[in-house]
């Protein structure tokens, strides 16, 4: 009865693995074709997103507009590939601030002295204490609307996730024997952090950065939403999601349109993240194990 239900076990879970499998070669493939959306934007499409032709505005699906028109008589093909460059241009540099702030800034402190540390992290307790999507919107008010500027309030907004989780992968490196061994042999705060821990908590790192990627697309489109991200006339998704919403009722296409695409996007980089989660972490790797 044992070796049958082993058999039956065993059978479960091949027939788990495939579907698990066909999961994330979909999120690769999403990612993918935005990417390519994004870097051949202008071989994909012969519209400007900006052009405007009143006579066709709210028209259907054609030959010549693959996605339609929106009230304006603009493309909705092309301003989603271009809208594609820019929330993706905006969701990297968001993701890159964070890092810039979160991780290496966090490393140097704690490497540093304990005052440092401390100094840093009451620093990003003040950036914690308010809601990431409230605190890039203080950001963008003190700064201006802009792509820039949205990259700025996007990465100070998601800093502290990516400082705590730096902080409890170095503590937990630092406590380990090699470490400890070559602190005892004389290595330098410095040196035990290039050499020692940070080859080791690079795959945590990597980990957040696939967590944060998505928040920050969807931080970009709310602002976006609200009037406070790209110039009005920047083709992004979620000024396309604003731009629509009144019109939703009269043409559900133009707001399904970049709806779908965000949608598709956040879940894909969210599927993913879980998986390199899984195999990047040693600890879940222990565990598994």
């Amino acid at each position: 009865m044992l070796a049958v239900s082993t058999q039956e076990q065993t059978a479960a879970e091949s027939l788990r693995l495939p579907k698990m499998k066909l999961k994330f070669r979909v999120c690769y493939g999403v990612i993918a074709l935005v990417v390519l959306m994004a870097a051949f934007a202008p071989l994909l499409t012969s519209w400007s997103p900006l052009d405007q032709d009143l006579l066709a505005r709210d028209a259907g699906v054609s030959l010549e507009h693959i996605l339609g028109t929106d009230h304006f008589g603009r493309d909705v093909w092309a301003r989603l590939l271009y809208g594609t460059q820019t929330t993706v241009a905006i969701a990297l540099g968001g993701t890159a601030v964070a890092f810039v702030i979160g991780a290496a800034a966090a490393l140097a402190a704690l490497a540093a002295n304990r005052l440092a540390a401390s100094l840093f992290y009451s620093f990003i307790d003040l950036i914690r204490a308010l809601p990431s999507t409230l605190m890039a919107l203080l950001v963008i008010v003190g700064l201006g609307s802009g792509t820039t500027q949205l990259m700025i309030a996007t990465g100070v907004a998601f800093s502290p996730l990516i400082a705590y989780v730096t902080r409890s992968v170095y503590l937990r490196e630092a406590s380990r024997d090699y470490v400890l061994a070559a602190r005892t042999f004389g290595g330098s705060r410095w040196h035990l952090l290039r050499f020692h821990i940070l080859p080791n908590i690079s795959g945590a790192l990597l980990t957040q950065a696939a967590i944060v990627l998505p928040r920050c697309i969807v931080t970009e489109s709310v602002l976006s939403f609200l009037g406070l991200g790209s110039s009005p006339d920047a083709p992004t998704w979620g000024r396309m999601i604003a731009d629509a919403a009144p019109l939703i009722e009269r043409a559900p296409r133009e707001i399904l349109v970049p709806l779908a695409a965000l949608v598709s996007l956040t879940f894909a980089l969210a599927l993913i993240s879980s998986d390199l989660r899984e195999r990047l972490d040693p600890l879940r790797r222990a565990r598994a194990r």
